[in-house]
């Protein structure tokens, strides 16, 4: 599955869902499941991630066998290369190939936090080096992320947009943007990018609020900004009534999507943190409302 030809050539915005390997047993347990309900909303296609390091290299490449060979799903594999030299690279590259993948999603990643982790001295500094060496040797779609606040790392969003520029100089065919809660940073996003030259399609990220404590962590760590309007919100929800975090969540998500549909988006990319409640009743809803 060529992701970058389904986003140029598909009428309806295309709907996709990203996973990560499970981390036990345990998780592995009730993974099928979710992936399961989650298939039966018919999505374009799935995603899955790829540690830092490649410290979840065999999880990453079984998951993406259990989508794409066991359950007829297609899938784009992830390759976060930071620290990895270009054999190693090339060695998950023909895994991938043999696999029957057709699109890698292409990352830096972040440094594994392994005390013991030593880096490659070959390995790319940026994710524009990887997209030129895989193009160069391998029929890959290829697709890359964009930051619609500025990456945490990056010197200014201008800057971060170079970037991704220079990943699609380089061969990226698509890029799915990292998480943001406020439409007005997408948009304002994509303007910049388009008047700095990148013409490929850019995908927004939805991240649902899942639970407030993970919801907090992670606009920490991405980077991501909490509207005072929805702050206001999360204030007034109490961490331990789950059912109400979860409605919350799909109630402000079903909100933004309608946003960034009713606006020509190409397509919608869930973070699904490998549940299923908020992306299905989302989906739903959205569908009920003709939107998708």
């Amino acid at each position: 599955m060529h992701v970058g030809q389904l986003y140029a050539t598909k009428e309806k915005p295309i709907i996709s869902f990203e996973f990560f390997p499970p981390r036990n047993e345990k998780a592995a347990e009730g993974f099928g499941t979710v992936v399961d309900t989650l298939a039966e909303l018919k999505p374009d296609y799935m995603s899955v991630t790829f540690g830092a390091g490649g410290s979840t290299r065999e999880g990453s490449y079984q998951t993406v066998k259990q989508l794409l060979v066991e359950k007829k799903i297609p899938t784009v594999a992830y390759l976060a290369g930071f620290g990895l030299g270009p054999e190693e690279i090339s060695l998950e590259l023909d895994r991938y190939q043999d696999l029957g993948v057709e699109t890698i999603f292409v990352i830096r990643g972040d440094e594994p936090k392994n005390e013991d982790f030593v880096a490659n001295k070959e390995s790319f500094a940026y994710a524009s080096g990887m997209i030129a060496f895989i193009k160069d040797r391998y029929p890959f779609c290829l697709g890359c992320a964009g930051y619609p606040e500025g990456h945490i790392q990056a010197e200014s969003l201008e800057k971060d947009i170079q970037f991704l520029k220079l990943k699609q100089d380089n061969g990226a065919e698509y890029a799915v943007t990292q998480y943001c809660y406020d439409n007005d940073f997408f948009f304002s996003y994509v303007e910049k990018c388009r008047a700095a030259g990148i013409s490929i399609p850019i995908i927004p990220g939805i991240m649902p609020v899942y639970t407030l404590k993970l919801t907090q962590m992670l606009s920490k760590v991405c980077g991501t900004t909490i509207p005072a309007e929805m702050q206001r919100g999360l204030d007034q929800l109490d961490a331990e009534d789950k059912k109400a975090v979860l409605d919350f969540g799909v109630n402000f998500a079903v909100e933004q999507c309608r946003g960034l549909l009713k606006k020509g988006v190409a397509g919608l990319h869930f973070y699904t943190m490998d549940r299923s409640h908020s992306t299905s009743e989302i989906l739903t809803r959205l569908r009920e409302e003709d939107l998708l």
